[in-house]
């Protein structure tokens, strides 16, 4: 009974890392414009394109698509901030919000355009090894190289954020955009460096994913991209180690409910989530109950 308990947590590990990545990219862009960027899901499966297309045609090792599909889904993220929504800034928050959801539409239809709807196979980049601790339980070479690759991933961020300059710009312009251009900080290049590293974090996701699970298509992003976002608002959506622990947390009480329950019930579970947050700490578990002036 323990080593189930221990192996569905590995497993919810694994899968809470992918959605915390992909959350972080949601609560950046939200920190800085208040803006929920809808299609950065799709982003993500961007990214598990770029990765399949280095590995498959190419020929390329995990780790060099790996920055590839980053610096891919960077200048991606880049693009789509300068595109469609810094025309937008000083617009209504439902106009931005449509804009979102018709940017995540052009992705998903444009991929499938260009690459078909067929579901595609990743290929075996990665050995399929696995340990085990204990007769029960088993860590599979692939979880090892989610870990790894989230961790390293959240401490660079946590270093740019807290210890660089455009960092420093990022928090000022947070807190508040007109002080911030007063004290000559561009906020046009801070607001697209930060969609352009949140980018690049879900391209991370993509091929993650597609290692994990080794299948793709373009409509892979809709579901994890909703459940990115609801881990941002439970962890608190503008708070950057909120969505750290929103993602893990998801994560693991999908597996828990797949494992002990019944695997249908994880999505309504992670719904059910969302709606009992908003309902008795809508801040998020981070978060700081502010109010707008109106």
């Amino acid at each position: 009974m323990l080593e189930q308990l221990i192996q569905q947590l590995i497993n919810g590990l694994s899968l809470g890392s992918i959605y915390a990545l992909i959350a972080l990219g949601y609560t950046m862009v939200y920190g800085i414009i208040k803006l929920i960027n809808f299609a950065h899901g799709d982003i993500y499966m961007i990214g598990a394109y770029v990765g399949f297309a280095c590995i498959t045609y190419f020929g390329l090792g995990f780790f060099p698509s790996l920055v590839i599909a980053m610096v891919a889904c960077g200048l991606l993220g880049y693009l789509i901030e300068k595109i469609a929504y810094k025309p937008l800034r000083n617009a209504t928050r439902i106009a931005a919000l449509i804009t979102a959801i018709g940017v995540s539409l052009f992705l998903e239809y444009g991929t499938m355009f260009i690459v078909k709807a067929n579901v595609r196979t990743y290929p075996p980049v990665l050995a399929d090894l696995s340990f085990k601790p204990t007769s029960n339980i088993v860590i599979n070479i692939k979880q090892i190289y989610i870990f790894a690759v989230t961790i390293v991933l959240m401490i660079i961020l946590q270093y740019i954020v807290h210890r660089t300059r455009i960092g420093k710009a990022m928090r000022a312009v947070s807190a508040d955009m007109d002080a911030a251009q007063l004290m000559g900080i561009n906020v046009d290049h801070t607001i697209s460096f930060t969609f352009a590293i949140g980018s690049a974090l879900a391209g991370a996701a993509g091929i993650l994913v597609g290692v994990y699970y080794n299948s793709i298509d373009p409509l892979m992003g809709i579901l994890p991209g909703l459940k990115a976002f609801i881990a941002a608002v439970l962890g608190g959506i503008g708070v950057i180690p909120g969505a750290m622990i929103g993602g893990v947390a998801i994560g693991v009480v999908e597996t828990m409910v797949s494992g002990y329950g019944n695997s249908l019930y994880k999505d309504a579970v992670a719904y059910a989530i969302l709606i009992l947050i908003l309902i008795i700490k809508p801040s998020g578990l981070l978060g700081k109950n502010t109010r707008e002036k109106v």
